[in-house]
């Protein structure tokens, strides 16, 4: 999630853990600590622009780079609050604030290697948006009434459980929406993606592979179950001897297109707008859309040169209205 999120996480459940005269000295160290797992966006290659997406959510948000992490913390900390707070009781509320790092970031659509080094999955729940309002305000009140209260943290933890188990209801009503969506167009798929679209939990977008082509539909779910579909289109999944036959397999961009294949869990197809670029369909503007919001963009003439990975935003206002619209059922 946004690193905010990640922060007030962090610093609630530390001051979940402390004595009332270290409350603002642990949701502090809980906060910074909470922060530090993101810190792997900085692995970056000005060469290689994929190697900021393969690190992104990688290692640093393992369960085993927890201890790690929170060491990390103290180190930083340590010279701050040595004569405040002894090494044991700063560690703990380090250790606290970034321990959710990774589990909370699975929960949402991007991909976390929660278990690496043991295995390279990408673990993604789909039960939250990436950035969550509701999520994060609730968070927010419950750290500033947390300075005053212990238990007002422990209330606004468990309603943030309770938020996210709301998330997996929405997902399952999604699901069942999509299924029968496939059983209707006489589709079979094993691994289709229904992920929350961006700031709510009402609006969900369906993305399945069927004889070799990407299908993308917005399913809304309403808060008592209601729903509606929006169906969208498809595009031919990725073929490299259909779409790419001048690229030789030994090339620095065919390596790159198969890097980015790979990160993005095979759903990846030549942009119907631009023929060269090659977008992770999981992702668009708008739920409905077959047009990726990123992907790699392919100059078959430069073969040994690293592909460049772009986003491809739209800010238009009828993007955005129509967002709304759908989001609100109207």
């Amino acid at each position: 999630m946004d690193p905010l999120t990640h922060g007030l996480v962090g610093g609630a459940l530390a001051r979940s853990l402390a004595r009332s005269r270290e409350a603002r000295m642990a949701l502090g160290a809980g906060f910074i600590a909470g922060l530090l797992a993101d810190a792997d966006i900085l692995i970056r290659s000005a060469s290689d622009p994929l190697l900021v997406v393969e690190y992104h959510r990688h290692f640093t948000h393992s369960l085993t780079f927890i201890p790690v992490g929170a060491l990390v913390a103290l180190l930083l900390l340590w010279p701050f609050l040595r004569r405040r707070v002894p090494a044991g009781r700063l560690y703990l509320y380090c250790l606290a604030g970034f321990s959710l790092s990774g589990a909370l970031d699975a929960c949402t659509s991007y991909g976390t290697l929660l278990f690496w080094p043991f295995s390279n999955e990408r673990v993604a729940l789909n039960i939250i948006p990436v950035i969550d309002p509701f999520f994060t305000l609730v968070l927010l009140v419950a750290v500033v009434a947390g300075l005053r209260a212990r238990s007002a943290t422990l209330v606004g933890l468990g309603l943030c459980l309770l938020y996210l188990g709301f998330g997996f209801l929405q997902q399952q009503r999604a699901m069942t929406v999509a299924d029968a969506l496939m059983d209707r167009r006489g589709h079979v798929t094993t691994d289709p993606v229904i992920k929350p679209t961006l700031g709510n939990l009402v609006l969900w977008r369906s993305v399945y592979r069927h004889d070799r082509r990407i299908y993308i539909d917005a399913i809304r779910v309403g808060l008592s179950g209601e729903s509606r579909i929006y169906e969208g289109g498809s595009v031919p999944l990725l073929d490299p001897a259909r779409d790419l036959p001048d690229i030789d397999k030994s090339t620095t961009l065919y390596r790159d297109i198969q890097r980015f294949t790979g990160f993005s869990e095979g759903y990846v197809a030549v942009d119907p707008g631009q023929p060269d670029v090659i977008g992770d369909i999981r992702y668009s503007m708008l739920p409905m859309s077959v047009r990726p919001l990123w992907g790699l963009v392919i100059n078959i003439e430069q073969p040994d040169e690293h592909a460049d990975y772009r986003f491809f935003r739209d800010r238009s206002r009828e993007t955005r209205m129509t967002f709304i619209n759908m989001v609100l059922d109207r």
